[in-house]
Order: C-alpha cells, then structure tokens, then sequence
C-alpha cells in the first residue's frame, strides 16, 4: 500500500504534466498568427536644433523636434492569449558615425479589454527626445518612421512585429534657433 505522501507526490506531479501540456498547447494555438498590420503615418512641423546634451557631456548634438500623425487598428492580433501590447514609434536612420540608429519617439501599452485596440493619434508631440550622438541628422534625408509592437502573451514567447506602413522623414540641412 502507498502512503499518502506517495499518493500526494503522484497527484501533484500528474497535475503539473498536465498543465505543462496545457499550457503548451495554449501556446501553440496563436504561435503562428500572422499579426502584421499596416499603419499610417505622417509627420509634420520638423525642426532640427543643435543644442548641448548636459546629461553625457557638453558637447552639442543633434535635436530633432517634431509632430506626427498616426493610425493603426490592433484588433486582429488582440485574441485569447494576447494579455497587452507594448506599442512604440522608432526612427531609424543612417550616419556617419553609425551604420544603423534606432530611435525610440514614443510608446504605449495597450491592455485587452481595457484599452481600445484603435490608434488614431493627431498633431502628437514626441514622448521622448529625438537626440542624435552627433550630428547624424543635420541634412538627413532618409529617416523612416515605423510603429512596431511587441505581444505579451498569458503564455509563450514575447514576439516582435512591425506595421507594414512607413514615413520617410527629411531633416532641414540647416539648425533652427534655440529659442524658438
């Protein structure tokens, strides 16, 4: 006869196999879901100002200071096992100094069934500062803007996607005032 510390160790390891492939399988139902979606964006009044960043050094850098419009709707990659979505604005762009440089210029979290899966974002100010290590956007004529997202999951791997829709952005080859 088995005790019941026996019994209680064979009840709590079955229990937990099952929910392993439970929560497997959980997984593997969204795991390949195709949650691309296009977006639309626009920016506008850009200005670009040369100005000392105090928080590394003295040294001026590259300020790039804009407004942008943004629609996108979420709805279709929001299902079962979508817990919330961390949705942000990059600017990548080319300089001398590096070969790639990504931006982040703005982000929210979009819970399910808390927050509407609807981005529709007018005249938006930046969240975060547009800040070049030099002087990478003076004259830059090929910053793309792009919305990505990365899914939260109740279960599985935390992917990455990004909206089939960008803006190509042109910095003046010129630097603004600072006090304007």
């Amino acid at each position: 006869m088995y005790s019941a510390l026996n019994r209680i160790n064979a009840l709590a390891a079955f229990t937990l196999s099952t929910l392993t492939v439970l929560t497997f399988l959980c997984y593997a139902s969204t795991a390949f879901n195709d949650s691309s979606r296009p977006a639309t964006i626009n920016a506008a009044t850009v200005v670009l100002k040369n100005v000392p960043d105090y928080v590394v050094s003295r040294e001026k850098n590259d300020l790039g200071v804009l407004r942008f419009d943004l629609n996108a709707d979420l709805t279709p990659v929001f299902n079962w096992n979508v817990k919330q979505l961390f949705v942000y604005l990059v600017a990548e762009y080319a300089s001398e100094k590096n070969n790639i440089n990504q931006v982040v210029l703005w982000d929210h979290i979009m819970r399910h069934d808390v927050d509407s899966p609807v981005l529709k974002l007018k005249n938006e100010n930046l969240k975060y500062y547009f800040w070049d290590d030099g002087h990478g956007l003076l004259g830059n004529k090929n910053v793309t803007l792009k919305l990505e997202w990365n899914i939260i999951p109740n279960a599985g791997q935390l992917p990455l996607w990004s909206s089939t829709g960008s803006f190509k952005l042109a910095f003046p080859d010129k630097y603004s005032s600072v006090h304007q």
